[in-house]
């Protein structure tokens, strides 16, 4: 299936993932973790990315961000590649890639979508069955984005700003929304835009993004349109 390429928009949120090669593993201890979460976070300050919401995983991470520039989140990514990828491989006597090709990223629709991703994002370790609760996963924005602990890595977005007045009142509201697990069709609707590289929202933000590209931000109907029929000998003769 064809994937949007690189692309930007001014204050477009985008959600991020990028798996290790054959869905192997990309972290082996914590120490590998937190420096690829400190790299992660020199990077994006380097080259003007903010980071909303993350989760590094065993094999593979999700990040929320939106880029500064239409450099911004390339450099970030190459960067953050190289220099991990240097060194796992010198760590444990690896050589050649490590991850699944490039990474994939697909645009949130804010006003329906930016908060729903994030909680996709911090619940995987949950659906995961790694822990029962989010908080019990040392490696992601839960934390910082539920219950207000210092990650220098979360830039809180203008639509989590919103959540409520004060800074007290955005944890509680964010906390609440942890109550319910995600429906089939939100985590089914994630999933197909971030692996496809589409836009994730309704028909609006779709137009929008496909107008502001100039290129399709959605998968074509599968399947191959119905073929015509030809009219037979006769009916040509009653033409």
């Amino acid at each position: 299936m064809a994937r949007l390429g690189r692309y930007f928009l001014p204050s477009q949120a985008l959600h991020v993932i990028q798996r290790g090669n054959n869905r192997q593993a990309i972290f082996f201890h914590d120490e590998d973790r937190v420096l690829y979460r400190n790299w992660l976070g020199e990077a994006a300050a380097e080259y003007g990315c903010a980071i909303h919401a993350y989760v590094l995983m065993t094999n593979h991470v999700h990040l929320l961000v939106t880029p500064g520039d239409a450099e911004s989140l390339p450099r970030t990514m190459q960067s953050l590649g190289r220099r991990y990828v240097r060194r796992i491989n010198d760590t444990y006597g690896r050589s050649g890639t490590l991850w699944e090709g490039r990474y994939r990223a697909a645009p949130i629709d804010g006003e329906g979508w930016f908060i729903t991703c994030s909680r996709y994002i911090e619940l995987n370790p949950v659906r995961a069955r790694l822990v029962s609760h989010p908080r019990l996963w040392r490696w992601s924005s839960y934390r910082a984005n539920a219950e207000g602990a210092a990650d220098p890595l979360i830039t809180p977005h203008a639509l989590y700003r919103g959540l409520a007045r004060t800074h007290a009142g955005r944890l509680l509201a964010y906390r609440r929304l942890f109550k319910d697990a995600l429906s089939e069709e939100a985590l089914n609707a994630i999933r197909t835009a971030t692996n496809g590289g589409w836009a994730l929202g309704d028909d609006r933000f779709r137009e929008e993004i496909e107008k502001a590209l100039k290129r399709r931000a959605t998968p074509l109907p599968k399947g191959r349109p119905p073929r015509k029929k030809r009219p037979s000998a006769r009916q040509i003769n009653l033409l």
